[in-house]
């Protein structure tokens, strides 16, 4: 799904359709969390709610990082 910056005031949003909200389980007026991978030009939401802890997600991206090779050759077995 593609979606547009917006301009809200002097901040920049973008819009969730109606059934990524659904399928998210969030509503309007909720907390989410967001991350930003940089590395990979990537942004993710989760509801708060669902969200792992900064330390956790850190270790988990370094993890990763250090072992993809091995992980991608996992995924094709």
């Amino acid at each position: 799904m593609v979606q547009k910056v917006i301009k809200v005031g002097s901040s920049a949003a973008i819009t969730i359709s109606k059934q990524a909200i659904k399928d998210l389980g969030v509503s309007v007026g909720d907390s989410v969390r967001t991350t930003i991978d940089s590395k990979r030009r990537r942004l993710y939401m989760e509801p708060a709610s669902a969200a792992i802890s900064e330390e956790t997600l850190d270790w988990t991206k370094r993890f990763i990082d250090r072992y993809r090779p091995a992980l991608e050759a996992l995924a094709k077995k």
